[in-house]
């Protein structure tokens, strides 16, 4: 009974202290897209990747060289230059499989370049969302643009907007932005929808006699 006691204790005393905490949440997806060095760094990773993608594309295009001028040259080419331009192609073909993992893999030279690239803007992200949550005296804040699993958000608790003053973004021509596109969404629909005219809206022969039989 002692232990019961206890253990009730405990769980109203956890249930007063979750109550007490305050949350909120944010849209970070959106945040970034309005931040001009978030951007900039989206440009310079683009072009870090279309770069090692060319080389990759450039290695496999010189083992398809290879590979086409083999086979026209196969019929006369001895065993033992058979097996050597084999090899050579197959040479070709791992030093490219192993570049392109180097570059693109898991742990590769495109994802240690964004984390080098992208660090300085998520750095002044997470600071002015600290800096909000310390204001507002939050004890938690939910990202909506992430996988957390969020039902249901009611916008008093969106601090968004906060953390876009924090940075210095533009709210009014952010969300002048927002509307104008909204409206233009609204339009597309509208015309997407609207019914068909027939092209010939005159009465038919049959339709005027008709008609003026009734007169």
């Amino acid at each position: 009974m002692k232990k019961f006691l206890i253990l009730l204790v405990l769980s109203i005393l956890s249930v007063s202290v979750t109550q007490a905490q305050k949350f909120g949440y944010t849209d970070m997806e959106f945040i970034t897209s309005k931040m001009p060095e978030y951007q900039q760094a989206q440009t310079e990773m683009k072009k870090f990747s279309e770069k090692w993608a060319k080389e990759i594309a450039e290695k496999y295009a010189e083992i398809d060289r290879m590979q086409r001028a083999y086979m026209a040259e196969e019929v006369l080419l001895t065993d033992d230059l058979k097996r050597k331009r084999q090899g050579e192609i197959k040479e070709k073909e791992q030093e490219a499989r192993e570049y392109n993992s180097k570059i693109f893999g898991m742990e590769g030279l495109l994802f240690q370049k964004k984390k080098e690239i992208m660090k300085p803007v998520l750095e002044k992200v997470q600071r002015a969302v600290t800096k909000v949550c310390s204001q507002r005296r939050l004890d938690f804040m939910f990202d909506k643009s992430s996988d957390v699993g969020l039902l249901f958000t009611n916008p008093k608790h969106d601090y968004s907007d906060y953390i876009m003053e924090e940075l210095g973004i533009d709210l009014k021509s952010t969300k002048a932005s927002a509307k104008e596109n909204a409206g233009k969404e609204k339009e597309e629909q509208e015309e997407t929808v609207a019914p068909v005219v027939p092209a010939k809206t005159k009465n038919s022969p049959k339709q005027k006699s008709t008609t003026s039989k009734l007169k």
